[in-house]
């Protein structure tokens, strides 16, 4: 159990009882930190989320799908993070559409044709 003190100071801010008795005080911290704990994780996914988002807009821009794009990538052997491929596609897009011309031309060429319809 914390030191009483450090409790009131990890519950400053809280509704209610939540700050000022120390029972519910306790419940609401340890229910606090288990939130901030499991949150840290989730906010690394859902900014790489946020990067395939990106690079997909970018990648269709240059007729390619986001996964045409991984895979020619892959194929070409250029390693590069979704991380560095969001930032080109939102702040380089010359560099960027390099970069989809390598994956484009490393791709076989059944995949990179239209569908016929």
């Amino acid at each position: 159990m914390m030191n009483k003190t450090l409790l009131f100071s990890l519950s400053k801010g809280f509704r209610g009882r939540a700050k000022n008795c120390l029972r519910v005080a306790i419940e609401r911290v340890e229910k606090a930190l288990q939130y901030q704990y499991r949150d840290r994780r989730v906010r690394k996914r859902e900014q790489r989320s946020l990067w395939i988002q990106q690079v997909n807009a970018g990648s269709r821009e240059h007729g390619l799908r986001y996964n045409q794009l991984i895979h020619g990538l892959d194929t070409a052997g250029v390693k590069l993070n979704r991380k560095m491929l969001s930032e080109l596609a939102r702040n380089e897009p010359q560099s960027f559409a390099a970069v989809a011309k390598v994956a484009q031309g490393a791709l076989p060429d059944d995949i990179t044709r239209p569908p016929v319809v």
